[in-house]
């Protein structure tokens, strides 16, 4: 794996960024307001069911599955979640501690949840707090399909951007995905591309563009019907 830095985006949030590539981990323009508005406004909170088992596709800092357990704290209603997350090249001990997630949050329960979800055990569902399972996956994303995943209600697609690995947009991965989403799924992800779009219109899914996070002008959520099943 390339080597990795801090820095601090426009929120006042913390990321990775790999600066051989000239990428980061989360949006720079602000790695927390990207997170909530991609991730839990047009991802969990779309999501009408009371058991939802969420894959996340780059795992990475742990700030995605932060914000889903932050938003988890204040549903008003029984909710369970299940979260799975695969990831390559994962963040050290040293990078976690540097990030300092657990200052962006006020609530005493997601420090606390920071810290157990950054020293639990990979490869497997471990119950982290009553009704809210992690499953941390150290996996290529190509063999998403033959991981020993439930039927996924609801996808974060947040890899690297097709800039710097483009095989990570495209039909075969994306092939991949759906095959293991539910009936009614949602993936929701940061990209607004053309390609990415026309390529989850021809997988059967149904695709809508939304307002994207600050500093990108549109992002795209893509719903599994039954009928995409078969395809």
């Amino acid at each position: 794996m390339k080597k990795r830095e801090i820095i601090t985006t426009k929120d006042g949030s913390k990321t990775l960024k790999i600066n051989e590539l000239n990428e980061c981990y989360h949006s720079s323009h602000g790695a927390l307001q990207e997170a909530e508005h991609v991730f839990i406004k047009n991802g969990l909170n779309l999501i009408k069911k009371s058991e939802i088992n969420i894959l996340e596709m780059g795992f990475g800092t742990g700030l995605n599955v932060l914000v889903t357990f932050a938003q988890f704290l204040k549903n008003l209603t029984p909710l369970k979640i299940n979260y799975f997350g695969i990831e390559k090249y994962p963040v050290s001990e040293t990078e976690m501690v540097s990030l300092g997630y657990e200052t962006l949050f006020s609530d005493e329960k997601v420090k606390d949840f920071h810290q157990k979800i950054h020293h639990s055990e990979w490869e497997k569902l471990i119950e982290i707090v009553p009704h809210f399972s992690l499953k941390k996956i150290n996996a290529d994303f190509f063999d998403v399909d033959k991981l020993d995943l439930p039927e996924i209600d609801l996808v974060y697609y947040d890899c690297f951007g097709a800039r710097v690995q483009p095989d990570l947009w495209e039909k075969p991965l994306f092939e991949k995905v759906v095959r293991v989403m539910n009936d009614n799924a949602l993936l929701t992800t940061y990209s607004s591309k053309g390609s990415v779009r026309r390529t989850l219109q021809e997988l059967g899914l149904k695709v809508e563009k939304k307002v994207g996070p600050p500093g990108k002008r549109e992002m795209l959520n893509a719903w599994k019907d039954k009928d995409t099943s078969d395809k």
